[in-house]
């Protein structure tokens, strides 16, 4: 599995799907984004279902300003918890930021290299 992680709107689908040299249609049929939205309960169990995927990406939640709100922070750290549980899973752990790519774990992806 590929996890892809970044800020918000930083170029994570667009570098993956371009690093892959996937289509559109391809992309949705292996990949899912926006993990970190699902992030309560059993994270274990969440994390082995989600790693069964060819890529998962999650968007940082976890930088800036701690939030006042209880419900926030709760659901915050759960986030994180949920990428350490994917990265620890993952066999490629990228993270993008403005558009750039760094490889923290594994290889680079490359279809056709």
């Amino acid at each position: 599995m590929i996890f892809v992680t970044g800020p918000l709107f930083s170029g994570k689908k667009e570098y993956i799907r371009s690093a892959l040299r996937m289509t559109e249609a391809e992309f949705e049929r292996v990949a899912v984004w926006d993990v970190q939205l699902l992030a309560e309960g059993d994270l274990k169990s969440l994390a082995d279902k989600l790693a069964e995927k060819e890529i998962v990406i999650a968007t940082e939640i976890g930088g800036g300003v701690v939030p006042i709100d209880t419900e926030e922070r709760t659901h915050r750290e759960a986030a994180g918890r949920l990428a350490c549980l994917l990265a620890e899973r993952a066999d490629t752990v990228i993270r993008v930021c403005c558009g750039l790519p760094q490889l923290l774990k594994g290889e680079w992806p490359c279809r056709s290299c």
